[in-house]
């Protein structure tokens, strides 16, 4: 052959290989089914014959060019038309390698005539050869095992690429001849029903395979619910096409999929969903045996009703019947109600985004139960109508839900959504998923008709907006619906209006109170007291105002009697304003007039006191549930529906009866009388009191009265308004912190309580968390005390024995360590066997008392002192026994049992001192001990020989040393036993230990004896396992429900979003060094040093290896699940998820063991039913965990990231092939041709590793478009909902964690669903959160301690007996079919619901839900360690709580919740973020006011006649205010939830310890990024912050954050305000300050100063390496070249040009009244310039205007100048000299200038850094002005120069940032001093 031909062979291989690579590599859709499209089938099986044809290339190239001549043809028959260019190359490639894999046979010529017999006997010999019989064999015995490990994984690889490869002959045999030996056929039906389970691809339950091993079909109650849903008599009969299983019949489901056309795969979806709700109902009615296999009634109806109940309220709403209107609910039957049921979920299931619109749902529900109540009564199955084209003429192949049903409703939405411009769009411009849900609240939905009428106005879809076009258009829109979001401030009092007009009326009425206080009986005090009056209907008629106002864009939309409503209170708070004011003013002038009787007075009181009294008494009576429900049942009345109407809020679908029980009402009212009592007297005492003597003096000698009394009550009012929830957080910390304590919350805070305690944790534990034991059989002396403890122990010990295994898998303890807390099984032993670690030193010590003591009761006294020794000594006493009579024969044994007979003649007779000489004991301890070192290793002769020595020994010391006893009683056997020793064959024979429970024991009795005290109390020395340990043992001790066994326990579900963050860390990741030389996993090894060894150790490497020695595949894949599993990565998160499916194993088995559930596995092991050992291979406890738990991760990037290759696909699918129960979800777009035309197809894909590691597709349901129309992550929840699970779901964020230990509590959490926790039962099950990342930096641990004091505390009190929790954190359990009937477990409408998931709580309470709050279950949850990371997370945020303010939702929960609840509600959310924001606009209200008395000299006018009249009122007043500013209150919850849950020292450490490390500063800092962002996102929209925060901050930081990248990402939200406070504190300083009053100015501006400071410089104190020379002046150098770089535009990063991020930092002001609220808030920077020029020597006494005229020329000339220089920086190069000259001649010019004026006016040196004080500040405010017009300053072509001072602006501000960061680096042991 020659080299050409060997060349053309290998170039032919390798195409081969890349032709076949990519074949595998694709991946195609199969068939939707049911109308619902997708690709043929046929792709898949090209991919399987390309497969088999490149495995088979070895043994026979003649077949593998049979197959692959048979897949070229299979592909020309898909698309024999198609264009594709992928495609033509596929086929081309294909073909050109079928005629080089000819061309290679040079002798034998191609017989293609001979293909079939070819392929037949191929097919035969290769049956033979892989012996098919036997691998059928050892298949059966792998289905039975059920196991998925790593060993038997290996061992079927073999069996199932045979298997495939058989499949694939078989399939090109049949279709390339139509003639098949019966005998072949016969074994191929033989072999493809041997693989049917495994190429029948399903989810949990495998209801299409013919013979299946999964047990999960063999439960009754599946059964029972498979049989319910069967095809029952009263359903039409399918034709005879209609194409089904073989191995099933058809059902009710099959059915609904003939008539409406659901795609086959949601059906199957479907289908096991609801067998999986009976089946899990059915269990938990507990229905003995012989009748389960028959579905209940009751497990009927209660499914039915369930997920029904929104539906129906929806009828009852709307005054309409249900569509089984003929017949009341209970005379349905109940495969009517199965049917129904079906009907709406498989509506749901296919609804894809319309699943956001749950009353459209309804809708649609309603309408298609009529078509089909007409079919079932017509007895003929057809399509329905609605499902199928107009112009169809009865065809079924187009017959499709999805395409006729929902298209026509995604195609508006996904209009409108498109057309929002990213977010930029003003939501009152287009139309959200409320908009579309809430017009359906209403009977003019029902205009819509069914089939759809597409021609009405509700799906007329908007014009597409150009692109950055911002401004809704002119063409005709339709309106939004009920409720419109104006972007404004106004919002928080159109939706929070009564705390408002309460907190106004309150002051008012203090105010009067304080300057009346002399006379508070007189008349004079009541009339202004009744001016309260007036107050309150001129705000009621602001509000009306503001109704009005906020409609405008949906009242073309809007029922009408909704807008007569407003209008109608409009002009009823309108005249009643009046009406009230005018009597007011009459009655006082009246009163003024002498012996008037004052009518009008009278009638004013009496109508204030009617109407106040009238809204007090029903507002008292509304608090009654009783009052609630007769209300409710008197809307039938008109009169009560006028009144309701017309003084309460429009009466919406959601928000009714949103009340709880009087006693809780009562409760929470009894908290805010304590906090209102708490606000209104600091606010009297100490702000509104001492500040009337000081404002009587300003009136009553000044001559500035207004503007003086507006700064000093400025602040106060200000503080008046955000203090209270300074005592909301103070009064909830104290209260939070007595609930935690009688929640019994820190009971065991160390190692040392769990060591006193252990003993109660199995006693705890079977009450808490073990089902109770009812038949004990196998136990008969359970009633005795000490028996019932070792009960108790032995059922204990299987569940803590894995706690610890999990510990030592995870690498926190040692095998040493774990041998010490490990427990003996306890079960058939004389006494209980505490851990080792609880004896230790134990026998020693006791040894030691024995000695000391002079009697045998004083030993027992003092040795029962110690209830583990007194254990101790008893478990070695016995345990020795056993050793030595099992170990020795003939004479030993008989010595052994003499001496221990005699041991216990002594204790009866109590002489044990006197027979036995116990000063010696310490001898025996030390032979047995050496006795016990040799037993314990295997046997050997050596080791026989030493035993028979040790034993020697130990007898000759009992014989002459210990023994005391007169041996005459019993003289032949001691004269036996001294012969048999004198000869040497006394311990000759021996019975070595071979048992594993014999070996155990010596080894356990060796650890007893020789265990020091000084190891085992520290057991375990890692922190993260002790907190572990004492979490789990304090929960024992806490209000829990009794759990349910597993098999009548709650189904559940946990959901977890993915989108493109880390899942695994490669090693290239994890090795790859940063500019300071740091990698991932050097840091982690030095954070985590003992985790570290412990990773050796369990791998078998030395403790000093490196990751380099590391060789071996294995060790490094481990060594990569290591690193991530201490980071926020998916893989970490999907461990800690899959403890659930083990605990439930776990518990399971032992169920079953123990009697719970008699099967012959029961039987097997009846010996000891506590052995826990191979539960995880039981196919029972597998096949139940999986019925009872779920687990999906929503990957909508999955499919692209495995088309690009990526990374995370592969290590995706390693997390699937480690975790069979896991399964991900994703959108597949597929792009196929319609009409002619390219076509992007989106399918929602559920897929799980099969046992080759290969992802195995279970269902692909089509999408009506693209899913992504709102919120990617709510999207991405929403498209893969339908895959869960269960009667709960946990949504589990991809940065959180879970245990083990935690995961046996999820039965009892679940059970708080039927608990009593108010009117409503629970919807949303609040978890507590552990964030595990505390100890990678100080900035996390102070968000772990915020966590701990403020979130958990908090939650904790807004439980109960608030009653207002909100779901606020991705660990809660929700009530998954209470949900997902009502819109889903989040909103994603796009930006309002920006924080997605607290809408999920607001919908809940609105649709009465209840939401509670648990803390003996915790889930670990990440936080990002970094400042940076920490910075956009906060403003990701508080944008979000922006964009909340503008919300429906609430407003409807601040309009409709009682007064209390909403307050409540309020400062828990949006307040919180408003008064963060307030407490920044009080800082500056307070300095601008001190401005203002500085420039006017008044404060110091007013402090010098303070003290001549001797009034301390205003420095009382101050001092408050000073107070307040230094913010300790704020500590104290701090301090509360550190002291509950660590103790009242080690909380003092801790705080003192934060305060070292600038905690203080972070939360300071933390304040300014809030009240930016919240008040940004107000003012301009969260679009922009939203889209900042990226998922790159879960990472570790382990490098230094340059200069400009701070500056970047600080400038405007910090370093701006931070330079602005430092101004103001400097005029304050130079104009304000005299030494009267330096104390007082120390005082004020402390806490102004360190504010300042943290603002400024937290990010360089925080960050790694600030204070480093060489970085520092990296960092100068990096920022000078990012500041000066010119350029920008499009695609031109900030990151790289100053211009670029200038640009994008003014990007978020784009409409008209951003401008003019920029423009306005600007307008203070001028304030300085006006202060500062009258206080010039220049002008001398001179205060006119002209003074303040020639300023601003002055600052004219600067602008000159500045331009100056400006422009002729862009003089060529040519005339530099030229340019040099004239900027020297200008300076020199401006310099001469100064000096002249100085020499020839009464201009000094100090007016000219006063002007410098006053222009800075002047050109800011010019240049912020002319950045909010950008476009006006472009036009008149000034941008450049504006573009020019604001690059000055920022190198000054930049310079003075930077040079104390300078100075301080020059300083070596300033470097030291960081934060990592």
């Amino acid at each position: 052959m020659s080299d050409t031909t060997l060349v053309k062979m290998s170039q032919v291989e390798a195409l081969w290989e890349r032709l076949v690579n990519a074949a595998l590599r694709r991946d195609r859709t199969g068939e939707a089914g049911g109308g619902g499209g997708g690709c043929p089938g046929e792709g898949r099986d090209i991919d399987d014959i390309l497969r088999a044809a490149d495995e088979l290339q070895a043994n026979d190239p003649v077949i593998a060019r049979i197959l692959c001549e048979h897949a070229y043809s299979l592909e020309q028959k898909l698309d024999p038309n198609s264009e594709s260019v992928s495609v033509l190359q596929f086929r081309t490639g294909l073909m050109s390698v079928i005629k080089q894999r000819d061309e290679k046979r040079e002798v034998e010529t191609i017989n293609r005539s001979q293909d079939i017999n070819r392929l037949q006997g191929f097919y035969q010999r290769y049956r033979e050869k892989n012996n098919v019989d036997t691998l059928k064999e050892e298949e059966k015995q792998l289905c039975e095992s059920g196991a998925f490990t790593d060993e038997l994984e290996q061992k079927t690889v073999e069996r199932k690429r045979v298997f495939a490869n058989l499949k694939v002959l078989e399939h090109v045999l049949e279709q390339v001849s139509k003639e098949i030996f019966e005998e072949l056929k016969h074994a191929n039906d033989s072999d493809a029903a041997m693989s049917h389970e495994d190429t029948v691809a399903y989810n949990i339950v495998p209801f299409d395979a013919p013979v299946t091993a999964n047990a999960t079909t063999a439960f009754c109650e599946v059964q029972a619910a498979v049989t319910a849903l069967k095809y029952f008599p009263g359903l039409p009969k399918l034709p005879a096409e209609f194409p089904l299983p073989a191995t099933r019949n058809a059902d009710m489901l099959d059915f609904l999929h003939y008539i409406f056309g659901f795609q086959r795969d949601s059906v199957s979806n479907q289908r096991e969903h609801i067998i999986l709700l009976l089946s899990n109902e059915q269990s938990r009615l507990n229905i003995p045996g012989e009748t389960e296999h028959k579905l209940d009634d009751a497990a009927v109806s209660n499914v039915f009703l369930k997920s029904l109940d929104n539906y129906i309220k929806w009828c009852d709403y709307l005054c309409i019947q249900p569509s089984w209107r003929k017949c009341s609910l209970e005379a349905i039957s109940g495969e009517k109600k199965l049917l129904y049921l079906s009907l709406y979920f498989l509506i749901w299931g296919e609804a894809a985004n319309i699943r956001f619109l749950p009353e459209c749902l309804c809708y649609i529900f309603h309408h298609m139960v009529r078509e089909m109540d007409e079919i079932l009564r017509q007895q003929v199955a057809r399509p329905a109508e609605s499902c199928r084209p107009v112009d169809s003429c009865g065809s079924e192949d187009d017959v499709s839900f999805l395409d006729h049903v929902i298209s026509p409703l995604y195609e508006v939405v996904s209009a409108e959504a498109f057309n929002n411009g990213n977010g930029r769009v003003p939501h009152s411009a287009w139309r959200n998923y409320d908009d579309f849900n809430e017009y359906f609240w209403s009977l003019q939905s029902f205009e819509l008709g069914w089939p759809w009428r597409t021609s009405s106005s509700f799906f007329q879809k908007p014009r597409p907006r150009a692109k950055f076009e911002l401004k809704p258009g002119r063409e005709k829109h339709r309106g939004k619906t009920s409720f419109v979001e104006h972007r404004t401030f106004l919002h928080l009092y159109h939706s929070f209006h009564r705390l408002w007009i309460f907190l106004a009326m309150t002051f008012q009425a203090l105010a009067i109170v304080a300057f009346n206080e002399k006379s508070l009986a007189s008349r004079k005090t009541l009339r202004e007291i009744l001016s309260l009056g007036p107050t309150y209907v001129v705000m009621k008629f602001s509000k009306s105002v503001l109704d009005v106002f906020m409609m405008y864009g949906a009242y073309s939309t809007t029922r009408r009697l909704a807008v007569y409503r407003m209008f109608l209170r409009l002009i009823w708070f309108g005249l009643a304003s009046v009406f009230i004011s005018f009597l007011y003013v009459r009655a006082l002038q009246e009163d003024s007039k002498p012996n008037s009787d004052s009518v009008v007075f009278t009638l004013y009181v009496i109508v204030i006191a009617i109407y106040g009294g009238v809204q007090f008494f029903f507002g008292v009576l509304m608090r009654i549930p009783a009052c609630h429900n007769i209300a409710n049942k008197c809307d039938g009345w008109t009169v009560v529906r006028f009144f309701k109407w017309m003084w309460r809020q429009e009466r919406h679908y959601v928000g009714r009866g949103m009340y709880e029980k009087t006693s809780d009402f009562i409760k929470y009212l009894l908290f805010w009388l304590v906090v209102l009592s708490a606000k209104f007297s600091f606010a009297y005492f100490l702000q509104i009191e001492p500040l009337v003597s000081p404002t009587r003096m300003i009136v009553k000698h000044g001559n500035y009265n207004a503007l003086t009394v507006a700064s000093l009550w400025a602040p106060v009012a200000s503080i008046y308004l955000l203090d209270i929830h300074i005592f909301y957080t103070l009064v909830s910390a104290f209260l939070g912190f007595f609930l935690g304590v009688r929640d019994r919350l820190g009971k065991i805070r160390s190692l040392e309580e769990i060591h006193k305690q252990f003993k109660k944790f199995p006693g705890a534990f079977m009450r808490a968390l073990h089902v109770p034991i009812t038949n004990r059989s196998w136990d008969p002396s359970h009633e005795v005390v000490d028996k019932k403890n070792r009960v108790e122990a032995a059922h204990f010990a299987p569940f803590w024995n894995q706690i610890i295994k999990c510990l030592r898998e995870e690498d926190y303890i040692t095998d040493f360590e774990m041998d010490l807390l490990l427990m003996p099984k306890n079960y058939g032993s004389r006494l209980v066997q505490w851990p080792l670690f609880l004896l230790s030193s134990k026998i020693l010590l006791a040894t030691e008392i024995a000695a000391e003591s002079k009697s045998q009761e004083e030993i027992v006294k003092r040795i029962e002192k110690d209830v583990y020794m007194k254990y101790a000594v008893e478990e070695v006493y016995y345990s020795l026994e056993r050793v030595l009579i099992t170990t020795l024969e003939a004479e030993g044994k008989i010595w052994v049992d003499r001496i221990f007979r005699d041991i216990r003649t002594s204790i009866t007779m109590r002489t044990i001192h006197l027979d036995f000489t116990l000063k010696k004991l310490s001898l025996v301890i030390t032979r047995v001990t050496a006795l016990l070192g040799v037993l314990k290793e295997n046997e050997t002769p050596e080791n026989a020989a030493a035993v028979t020595k040790a034993l020697q020994d130990l007898y000759d010391v009992m014989r002459l040393d210990i023994l005391a006893v007169d041996i005459r009683g019993h003289y032949d056997t001691w004269n036996l036993l001294t012969r048999a020793s004198n000869e040497g064959r006394l311990f000759t024979k021996l019975n070595w230990p071979k048992d594993p429970e014999m070996k155990a024991l010596v080894k356990r009795l060796y650890s007893l004896l020789t265990i020091k005290d000084s190891t085992a109390p520290h057991v375990p020395r890692n922190l993260e396992a002790r907190r572990r340990l004492q979490f789990f043992t304090n929960s024992l001790f806490m209000d829990v429900p009794q759990p349910k066994p597993v098999h009548q326990m709650l189904s559940f579900s946990v959901f977890t979003p993915y989108c493109s963050e880390v899942v695994l860390y490669s090693m290239a990741e994890l090795t790859k060094r940063n500019e300071d030389g740091i990698s991932i996993l050097f840091y982690l090894q030095k954070i985590y040093p003992d985790e570290w060894k412990n990773f050796l150790a369990r791998i078998g490497k030395d403790e000093n290896a490196l990751e380099g020695d590391l060789h071996n595949e294995r060790d490094i894949l481990e060594l990569r699940f290591w690193a991530s599993y201490r980071g926020q990565t998916l893989a970490r998160t999907v461990r800690g998820m899959m403890y659930y499916r083990k605990a439930l194993m776990l518990q399971s088995y032992l169920e079953r063991k123990a009697g719970k559930v008699t099967d012959e596995e029961s039987t097997l092991y009846v010996n000891d039913p506590t052995d826990a050992e191979g539960f995880e291979l039981s196919p029972e406890a597998r096949a139940q965990a999986d019925l009872k738990f779920t687990y999906v991760v929503t990957c909508q990037m999955y499919g692209r990231q495995k088309e690009d290759q990526k990374p995370e696909a592969a290590d995706i699918a390693l997390l699937m092939q480690r975790n069979e129960a896991l399964r991900i979800s994703y959108i597949d777009v597929v792009d196929t041709l319609k009409e002619g035309k390219s076509h992007k197809e989106y399918y929602s894909k559920l897929v799980k590793a099969d046992i080759d590691g290969k992802d195995k597709e279970i269902y692909s349901i089509r999408l009506p478009g693209d899913p992504k129309l709102g919120q990617g992550k709510a999207e991405n929840l929403n498209h893969a909902i339908v895959f869960t699970r269960g009667n709960a779901v946990q949504t589990i964020d991809m940065n959180q964690d879970n245990y083990f230990e935690e995961a046996l509590k999820m039965r009892n959490i679940l059970e708080e669903f039927d608990r009593d926790h108010g009117i409503r039962p629970p919807t949303i099950l609040g978890v507590r959160e552990h964030v595990f990342t505390g100890s990678v930096s100080s900035l996390a641990s102070f968000m772990s301690s915020q966590e701990t004091s403020f979130v958990t505390l908090g939650q904790r009190v807004l439980a109960k007996p608030l009653k207002i929790r909100m779901h606020y954190g991705h660990s809660d359990v929700f009530d998954r079919v209470f949900h997902i009937t009502r819109g889903g477990i989040s909103k994603a409408s796009r930006v309002i619901n920006a924080s997605e998931d607290i809408f999920a709580g607001f919908n809940s309470i609105l649709r009465q839900g209840n939401i509670t709050h648990h803390e003996y279950i915790q889930v670990g949850k990440g936080r990002d360690v970094g400042l940076n990371q920490i910075a956009l997370f906060e403003g990701k945020v508080a944008g979000g709580n922006g964009e909340q303010v503008l919300s429906r939702d609430v407003y409807r929960l601040g309009q409709l919740l009682d007064f209390f609840r909403m307050m409540s509600f309020y400062f828990t959310t949006v307040g919180f973020y408003f008064c963060t924001m307030l407490t920044v606009l009080t800082l500056y209200i307070f300095l601008y006011g001190k401005a203002y008395l500085a420039f006017s000299r008044v404060g110091a006018t007013i402090r010098e006649r303070a003290i001549l009249v001797n009034n301390t009122a205003l420095s009382a007043a101050l001092s408050a205010q000073f107070l307040f500013q230094i913010g300790v209150f704020t500590a104290v919850p701090m301090i509360l939830g550190f002291i509950l849950e660590q103790g009242f020292l080690q909380a003092i450490v801790s705080f003192t310890a934060m305060q070292f490390q600038l905690c203080t500063v972070f939360f300071t800092f933390s304040i300014g990024t809030r009240a930016h962002y919240f008040g940004r996102t107000l003012l301009h929209g969260g679009a922009s912050v939203c889209q900042q925060y990226k998922t790159t901050g879960r990472g570790f930081v382990v490098k230094h954050i340059k200069f400009s990248e701070n500056y970047r990402l600080y400038s405007r939200s910090h370093f701006v305000k931070g330079m602005e406070v430092i101004l103001l504190l400097v005029v304050y300083l130079a104009c304000g300050n005299d030494e009267a009053g330096s104390v007082s100015y120390i005082l004020l501006t402390v806490s102004s100063c360190f504010l300042a400071f943290s603002w400024l410089f937290a990010p360089y104190l925080f960050n790694l390496s600030g204070f480093e020379r060489q970085k520092v002046v990296e960092d100068f150098k990096e920022w000078t070249k990012w500041l000066f770089h010119r350029g920008g535009g499009i695609g031109v990063e900030g990151a790289e040009s100053w211009e670029a991020w200038w640009e994008d930092e003014l990007s978020h002001i784009g409409t008209l009244s951003g401008r003019l609220v920029e423009t306005i808030l600007s307008l203070r920077f001028f304030i300085f310039q006006y202060g500062v020029v009258y206080k010039l020597n220049v002008h001398g006494s001179d205060t006119s205007f002209a003074v303040y005229g020639w300023s601003w020329a002055a600052f004219a000339v600067i602008l000159v100048i500045f331009k100056v220089f400006a422009f002729i920086q862009k003089i060529s190069v040519s005339f530099r000299l030229v340019r040099r000259f004239i900027q020297g001649l200008a300076l020199l010019v401006s310099l001469a200038g100064i000096i002249v004026a100085v020499v020839l006016t009464e201009l000094s040196v100090t007016d000219i850094f006063a002007c410098v004080l006053a222009f800075l500040p002047t050109g800011w405010g010019v240049l912020s002005i002319a950045c909010a017009w950008k476009p006006t300053i472009k036009r008149i072509g000034m941008w450049e120069s504006v573009r020019s001072l604001a690059r000055l602006y920022d190198a000054g501000m930049g310079m003075l940032i930077f040079l104390p960061v300078a100075l301080f680096s020059l300083f070596p042991f300033v470097s030291t001093f960081r934060h990592v």
